[in-house]
């Protein structure tokens, strides 16, 4: 069976996620910005990046390599129509859940909403390969939520066709996974969202060689995010 991120027009998905009912776009964007204050990437990969939402948070004086990855081409075709102007721009089309990637490393590899679709397997190999010695990953989950479907819905009726391959991740579990595989969390953080759901972000290091300073301030904290 086809992939059903396929099938989704980029129009619908990003006007559900910026929806009234769902509102997730702007704290997507914003925690990836927070990503990059921490870690300040002369690389960065980001997996699941649809339309390309938070690739402007992207400063080119400090970020010199930009990696796109998704299953669908269309969607990159649209981050390379907006976003062509980003130093160092790739895009990959890839089913990461599936697809072994061979891309170089980089500095940081951000996933945001992606294990609940591809699952902590080839999706998870995939983003520990690409992170390099001395990079970090960040990670974004929804939060399991009583009031709430996990796919929140929406006038866009193509949404619900992701209900039946959605699978909420416990971040207890993302983080012993990743703690075994030799990386260590460095911060978190969970914000909460429209419609009783909310979100939980990590951020993990891949230690080389002695451990890597720690910065003195990673970014702001989740009530600041809300402005």
């Amino acid at each position: 069976m086809d992939n059903p991120w396929l099938a989704i027009p980029l129009d619908d998905y990003e006007g559900h996620m910026g929806s009234a009912a769902v509102q997730q776009s702007h704290t997507l964007a914003e925690l990836f910005a927070c990503s990059l204050r921490h870690t300040r990437p002369e690389s960065v990969a980001v997996l699941g990046v649809a339309g390309g939402n938070g690739l402007d948070r992207i400063s080119p004086d400090v970020t010199k390599r930009v990696c796109g990855l998704d299953i669908n081409p269309h969607y990159l075709e649209a981050v390379r129509r907006r976003y062509g102007n980003l130093p160092g721009l790739e895009l990959h089309c890839a089913d990461l859940a599936n697809q072994a990637v061979q891309l170089a490393p980089v500095r940081l590899v951000h996933a945001a909403l992606i294990f609940e679709h591809a699952g902590l397997e080839g999706c998870l190999r995939n983003a520990l390969s690409m992170v390099a010695e001395g990079g970090s990953l960040s990670v974004v989950l929804q939060l399991p939520s009583p009031q709430s479907p996990d796919v929140s819905a929406s006038p866009y009726a193509s949404m619900q066709t992701l209900s039946g391959d959605f699978h909420l991740i416990d971040p207890a579990q993302l983080r012993g996974t990743l703690s075994g595989n030799g990386f260590r969390q460095v911060w978190e953080t969970r914000y909460p969202l429209a419609g009783g759901k909310a979100f939980w972000m990590g951020i993990f290091e891949r230690p080389a060689g002695a451990p890597p300073a720690r910065t003195s301030q990673i970014c702001h904290d989740a009530e600041d995010l809300q402005g």
